[in-house]
């Protein structure tokens, strides 16, 4: 799971640690690099704003994606990416503690490839994590990007 980044959009600081501490606990060495807000993610995928002439070549093995983020909504986020040719393809699973249905509907409707519920617990969030990095940074595989 070595060299692929994940690309953590969350603005909770509890929810971020949480899971970063739940990959690191499922020995997920992979850089996460995060992003506090839709605006955030956005600048890095697309290298603007704070990640202007970031090598765009290098893009996420897999986004996690909250939905209720300022600046820019997850779902705009979503849209943004599977409307863009060198973003199209990539994984994005929605990772929220959204329960509502219009949300899950939303989601898959603009693309997402997952769409997971933040468990309650630690030990039921840790064992959510390794199943989302197991399949989406070991078993799947992605299309090469196409860079800028």
């Amino acid at each position: 799971m070595q060299n692929k980044i994940i690309l953590l959009v969350e603005d909770n600081p509890d929810d971020e640690e949480l899971t970063i501490m739940a990959l690191r606990e499922n020995k997920m060495t992979n850089e996460v690099v995060v992003a506090h807000d839709g605006k955030e993610a956005l600048d890095f995928l697309f290298g603007q704003g704070a990640c202007a002439g970031r090598d765009l070549s290098i893009m996420p093995a897999l986004t996690l994606l909250d939905l209720k983020l300022p600046k820019i909504s997850g779902m705009e986020v979503l849209k943004r990416i599977r409307g863009d040719d060198r973003t199209k393809l990539l994984p994005v699973v929605i990772l929220t503690s959204s329960k509502e249905d219009v949300d899950l509907v939303a989601g898959y409707s603009l693309g997402c490839n997952g769409y997971v519920r933040k468990p309650v617990s630690f030990p039921e969030f840790v064992e959510a994590t390794r199943q989302v990095g197991l399949y989406w940074l070991l078993l799947n595989e992605i299309p090469p990007t196409r860079g800028s």
